[in-house]
């Protein structure tokens, strides 16, 4: 049994996790910053990477407590490397490397697109190959994962990712930060069809939401006060839907692929759920809620399937580093 430690702070989540031969969870703990940020409208990097600072120690004390298991019993540590908020990043890798050389125990480094696909693994039997999408805050993209050492880019945004859309739109709409949640809730209570929206069609894979973004925000300057809150949010989670699902089942039939995995944290949203659910002819994998978002089990079963080795000189990247994931 290999057990791993894994970190998570590539953004506003600051987490760590225990995971045993990338499956078994044997504890996840989470501090969500979510409330800090909301009165800035969106994170602000230098206060997210503060607070990371404050809670790390106290959270890698809490995952060890809870997994009833002390430093010499543990196989390794794993970390995010990125992409995400360079200085937020750093929290992860610096304690990463402060316990890998204190406690001399192995380092390893993932990165967080792939660590999303892997929150399916968890509890789970799943093996590649397979097609993901992943859909976060800031990724949107298709990905055939031939082996968990062969990973490809088949599609992914040309401008904003959808949950960067969910955030511009609830913004618009006066609704709040974060806004994939809460404009899920309103589309429960409206009419998807009360608008039709574009899908920002283009070629092959790849995606396109700046467009919807801005049809939302026409629609409303046409409208009068009080604005259909429900029905613009239920009309454009449709739009954004819609054309996700639609891709994505292309793509794994014309790889002849019959199962489907969904990753991040807009892999949460009950109207893509409710879409991917009715698919006929394929097995579709979800991460359990909780694992949708930013953690650090996610980050551990990556690290055990496709973890990259590494010694204290590794540093953090922002972006991804070219369009393939290993």
């Amino acid at each position: 049994m290999t057990i791993l430690l894994g970190l998570e702070t590539s953004c506003d989540e600051t987490a760590a996790a225990i995971v045993a031969d990338g499956r078994t969870l044997l504890s996840s703990v989470l501090i969500s910053q979510t409330e800090i940020h909301a009165k800035f409208g969106g994170v602000v990097p230098e206060v997210a990477a503060r607070s990371h600072v404050q809670a790390i120690n106290l959270l890698i004390d809490e995952a060890l407590s809870k997994a009833n298991l002390r430093p010499d019993q543990l196989d390794g540590i794993c970390c995010t490397r990125g992409p995400g908020l360079i200085g937020t990043l750093l929290v992860g890798l610096s304690a990463a490397k402060a316990l890998s050389w204190s406690w001399d125990l192995p380092l390893t480094t993932v990165d967080h697109l792939f660590s999303h696909v892997c929150a399916n693994f968890i509890g789970t039997d799943l093996q590649p190959p397979f097609v993901a999408l992943l859909v976060s805050g800031g990724h949107t993209q298709i990905l055939h994962f031939k082996d968990f050492n062969d990973v490809s880019i088949v599609g992914e945004t040309l401008d904003d990712a959808a949950g960067e859309a969910y955030d511009k739109v609830a913004r618009l709409l006066g609704l709040g930060y974060p806004g994939g949640p809460v404009i899920d809730s309103k589309a429960m209570e409206g009419n998807p069809l009360a608008f039709k929206f574009p899908e920002g069609v283009v070629k092959n894979y790849d995606f396109s939401f700046s467009g919807l973004k801005t049809a939302v925000l026409r629609q409303v300057e046409k409208l009068e006060p009080p604005l259909p809150v429900e029905d613009l949010c239920a009309s454009f989670q449709e739009a954004v839907s819609r054309v996700l699902v639609k891709k994505t089942l292309k793509a794994a039939e014309e790889l002849n692929l019959k199962t489907i995995v969904l990753a991040g944290g807009v892999a949460a949203n009950s109207e893509l759920r409710r879409k991917f659910e009715a698919a006929k002819d394929f097995k579709v994998y979800f991460p359990s809620r909780h694992l949708c978002t930013d953690n650090a089990a996610m980050v551990a079963a990556a690290a055990f399937f496709q973890g990259e080795p590494a010694d204290l000189s590794v540093g953090a990247y922002s972006r991804q580093p070219a369009r393939s994931l290993v």
